[in-house]
């Protein structure tokens, strides 16, 4: 059953990390929640409920523009308010994030899988409105490049713009819920299971080294935050999303030991798998990530994540470039979007940039493939290097 999964030619390299995490259908009968939550939502929930939609649609929420805010209509309210995930997740538990930080472009985060059928009078408004995909579509097959890496020679083979490429992709252990739902033991048996798969890497690019947060030393910490690695708790919307529970237990880094393939455990996925490298060079930033994707998905809606932004190929494929000339246009971020472009500042989202270096990526994770995902970021980066060059 795990070939079905599986589209690398390296398979020998991802056999170990299947064999470590219970291999073929096992990714599907993880258990790890036993408790059965009631299924009666309780009043004091739902009235929190009630006074979000109210807090959305009053004075406070009078400049909030995002997507839960347009889409979490009186209708959608009455037909969720009382329903409950097998795991115990509520609307509350969906929407609270976007409440607390009116100025979210989205505002929603799914608790656990079964949050994206349960709650799908909202979900799939707003992954209709984000992704442009329908709850009729359903998500292409998995194609991770294999053998079409050559077709993206580099971006700026001189190194004029672009500083540094990366592509990352998110996966969720099956059977297991997402931050909100975990227990404390749910993180350490995550972090248990991927430990013991980094151990089973054999080839040289991904060989490395795993680097618990709990008890990590400063020095550490340190070489790790210069190396622009280290993730942190402080997110302010991960924080209202009830994500950062029982913080640093069961997170942390692995990376290779040429600092090129990068894993983080626990922090918003259970996994964000990293390949990057300085320079432009996106096919072998790609050819690098192959390697190291081995989990299950969805039938309809791809990889599952926290985060309905990132379903699908739950690819995002990055540069950080400098366009000094294009991004003194003040329709510049239109441009990006035309493209089918993201714009970010170089510490990630809800950032700005840093020296005129902006991160720029794919827009889309759902609706198309992991190879696709790359190619629409190639193709709308190289053409903003063609405009940057035609700017006086």
């Amino acid at each position: 059953m795990a070939s079905q999964f599986l589209r690398s030619t390296n398979s020998r390299y991802v056999a170990g990390v299947l064999a470590a995490l219970g291999a073929g259908s096992a990714l599907y009968t993880l258990t790890p929640q036993t408790v059965q939550a009631k299924s009666e939502v309780d009043a004091a929930t739902i009235k929190k409920i009630e006074e979000a939609y109210a807090k959305l649609n009053g004075p406070e929420g009078a400049k909030c523009k995002s997507l839960l805010k347009k889409h979490l209509t009186k209708d959608v309210v009455d037909k969720l308010k009382a329903k409950k995930t097998k795991l115990g997740a509520t609307l509350y538990d969906c929407i609270r994030s976007g409440v607390y930080n009116l100025d979210a472009g989205v505002g929603v985060y799914a608790p656990d899988a079964e949050a994206y059928t349960l709650f799908a009078p909202l979900f799939d408004k707003i992954i209709e409105e984000y992704h442009g995909f329908t709850p009729k579509q359903k998500q292409p097959p998995v194609d991770l490049g294999e053998g079409k890496t050559k077709e993206f020679p580099p971006l700026d083979p001189k190194g004029k713009y672009i500083k540094s490429t990366r592509i990352r992709c998110g996966r969720s252990l099956k059977g297991y819920p997402f931050n909100p739902c975990l227990t404390q033991d749910n993180y350490l048996e995550i972090e248990g299971k991927v430990k013991k798969a980094f151990a089973e890497y054999s080839d040289k690019e991904l060989k490395g080294k795993y680097y618990p947060l709990d008890g990590m030393s400063k020095d550490t910490q340190k070489q790790l935050i210069a190396d622009h690695f280290l993730f942190k708790e402080g997110d302010r919307h991960l924080q209202y999303a009830n994500a950062c529970n029982f913080w640093p237990k069961g997170r942390g880094i692995f990376h290779n030991n040429d600092k090129t393939f990068l894993i983080w455990v626990n922090e918003e996925d259970h996994m964000r798998i990293i390949s990057m490298q300085e320079g432009s060079d996106v096919g072998k930033v790609l050819d690098r990530l192959i390697k190291g994707v081995p989990f299950s998905r969805d039938d309809r809606l791809g990889w599952l994540t926290f985060c309905p932004t990132n379903l699908g190929s739950t690819v995002r494929a990055s540069v950080h470039i400098a366009l000094p000339k294009l991004a003194a246009r003040k329709d510049f971020i239109e441009i990006c979007e035309k493209l089918n472009l993201q714009v970010r500042g170089i510490h990630g989202e809800h950032s700005e940039s840093v020296g005129g270096v902006y991160d720029i990526s794919n827009k889309a994770r759902l609706g198309l493939s992991e190879y696709q995902a790359v190619k629409q970021m190639y193709d709308g980066v190289k053409k903003l290097i063609e405009l940057e060059e035609k700017e006086k």
